[in-house]
């Protein structure tokens, strides 16, 4: 079974691809390489023992997607490929919207065009919006969105359902996931953001290796414990693996089906900070900021469904994603850019 990725490359697609190898599956990926580095591609098949095909390309260009999807049979398509800082969204909605939106509507076409039929779809948590109690769950209403980006992830699951309704052939799977953290156990392939990173571990990472001088926490006003917001943090190997097991679900159900992937456990940015400095026996210097446009006070999920009809459940713990994260970061001070 071939599966195509669209930013396989980058954070969570790098090691999507790891675990697919791993499983038995034939990996075509696509990146443009805009957020993520072609040095990414040795490295997993340095992990694995096996190889794939990389193919760069830019899912705005409708032309070169039709030339990978329409010479290779491609039974899935697990669709990474987009912008995702919710704070550069803010300034630049029209650049979300393009990409984001049009790239997909896009690959959707190709993909059809020449056969595919089983879509899995990375969304976010941030389609639930304000309006919905905590934690998640799969059954909600979508709410207003806090930001362009968050908005790019709610109308693309729209476009996703209604493509869905009109070609009931169709297997959607979108998946809602929370904050992923961490590094492959190896410290070959982790989080590694061009420019000043948008999250919050690899900026922690980059305090702890001296890359940076101190982690600026944005907000200590909230209505949280400690004033700073609370998230449901997630191993990004962990995350992977849910990837997996959405291709499995896609080959055997038809429909749209939506599944969180999270701990059900919150940690504020405060604790994030603390346990990374426990685990690792290092100090993170930080300081207080105003609070960054577009961010929720908190939120975390309900995964039971995920649990019971995808057969999955996150396994590594805080320690675990703070331990990984140090381990790629040290021994890749400067990321990527050090082959």
């Amino acid at each position: 079974m071939t599966v195509l990725v669209t930013g396989g490359l980058g954070y969570i697609g790098s090691h999507t691809v790891v675990e697919l190898l791993n499983s038995g599956y034939e990996v075509i990926v696509i990146d443009n390489l805009y957020n993520s580095y072609p040095e990414v591609e040795g490295r997993i098949k340095e992990i694995t023992g096996k190889d794939l095909t990389f193919i760069k390309c830019d899912i705005l260009d409708k032309a070169a997607l039709d030339l990978v999807t329409s010479k290779r049979e491609i039974d899935c398509c697990i669709h990474f490929a987009g912008l995702k800082a919710v704070g550069e969204s803010v300034q630049k909605p029209l650049l979300y919207y393009e990409n984001n939106i049009t790239g997909t509507i896009n690959l959707v076409n190709s993909l059809t065009e020449n056969g595919c039929k089983k879509i899995i779809f990375s969304s976010s948590a941030t389609v639930y919006g304000e309006e919905n109690d905590i934690p998640y769950i799969e059954t909600m209403k979508k709410g207003t969105c806090s930001s362009p980006y968050g908005w790019t992830k709610s109308m693309i699951e729209q476009i996703l359902t209604d493509a869905n309704t009109a070609d009931p052939e169709l297997s959607v799977v979108l998946l809602r996931y929370f904050n992923p953290i961490g590094a492959h156990p190896s410290g070959r392939i982790g989080e590694d953001p061009q420019g000043i990173p948008n999250n919050l571990m690899p900026y922690i990472s980059q305090v702890a290796v001296g890359r940076r001088d101190h982690l600026t926490i944005f907000g200590n006003d909230y209505k949280t414990p400690d004033g700073t917001c609370r998230r449901d943090y997630i191993h990004v190997v962990d995350l992977a693996e849910g990837h997996v097991k959405a291709v499995e679900y896609a080959a055997k159900n038809k429909g749209t089906s939506i599944f969180n992937l999270g701990t059900g456990t919150p940690y504020s940015v405060l604790e994030i900070v603390n346990a990374f400095e426990k685990a690792n026996g290092i100090e993170v210097k930080y300081e207080f900021g105003a609070r960054r446009a577009g961010d929720l006070p908190e939120f975390w999920a309900n995964s039971d469904k995920a649990k019971k009809e995808l057969g999955w459940t996150a396994k590594k713990n805080l320690e675990d994603m703070c331990r990984d994260s140090w381990n790629w970061q040290k021994n890749n001070p400067n990321g990527y850019r050090e082959d």
